[in-house]
């Protein structure tokens, strides 16, 4: 119910009760308090780059257009929040958070996206008979329920080379994907603190 709704509401609960002659008193407790969102990296918690610092833009509603070359179609509804990282170069980053309804449903869908950014390099020389790619798994993270890491490298016919870092982490019924990117192959990705990095993610969520 609206703030004002609920306001006007009670008001006239109260003016009722007392022409009765009546006391209203709330229960103790009885309005529901709502949980936190969950929180987003910042752009001094991303992997460092060499010669360009981050900046973090807004967390803004829906899912990241960012991640659509792995994670399209086959993301199921939900509200979805994200925020995208960019640096002055042609380093970039997204990190995207959902709260699903329970601890199954977020389990489920961790998988589910977990699965769907194993088999991306798949996916993505299927459909483009001009680009090759190639997936690494880089671990898992004990970290709240547990977090994966992948790589995806691809290379066009035309010379073209990217790399992409991507994990997804779980605490309780929300979920987190974190994403990051460049040009170059899988000796230009810093493996190690993009795990720091999604450790953090994770462990932030609530």
């Amino acid at each position: 119910m609206p703030k004002r709704t609920r306001a006007a509401a009670l008001a006239a609960l109260t003016v009722a009760a007392l022409a009765a002659g009546t006391a209203l008193t709330a229960p103790a407790g009885a309005a529901p308090q709502r949980t936190a969102p969950p929180a987003f990296l910042t752009a001094a918690e991303l992997p460092p780059h060499p010669s360009s610092s981050w900046t973090a833009g807004p967390v803004t509603d829906g899912f990241p257009a960012e991640l659509a070359f792995c994670l399209g179609e086959g993301v199921p509804a939900h509200d979805y929040r994200h925020r995208v990282f960019h640096t002055d170069l042609d380093t970039g980053a997204v990190q995207v958070t959902v709260v699903t309804g329970s601890p199954a449903q977020g389990k489920a869908l961790a998988a589910l996206l977990d699965e769907e950014i194993r088999s991306c390099a798949e996916r993505i020389e299927q459909s483009d008979p001009e680009t090759e790619a190639e997936g690494r798994y880089f671990g898992a993270l004990p970290v709240e329920e547990g977090a994966r890491v992948r790589g995806l490298h691809t290379t066009t016919s035309w010379g073209a080379t990217d790399v992409h870092l991507l994990s997804v982490g779980r605490d309780g019924g929300t979920v987190t994907v974190v994403g990051w990117g460049q040009m170059g192959d899988f000796d230009d990705a810093p493996v190690a603190a993009f795990r720091k990095t999604t450790t953090k993610a994770v462990a932030k969520l609530h």
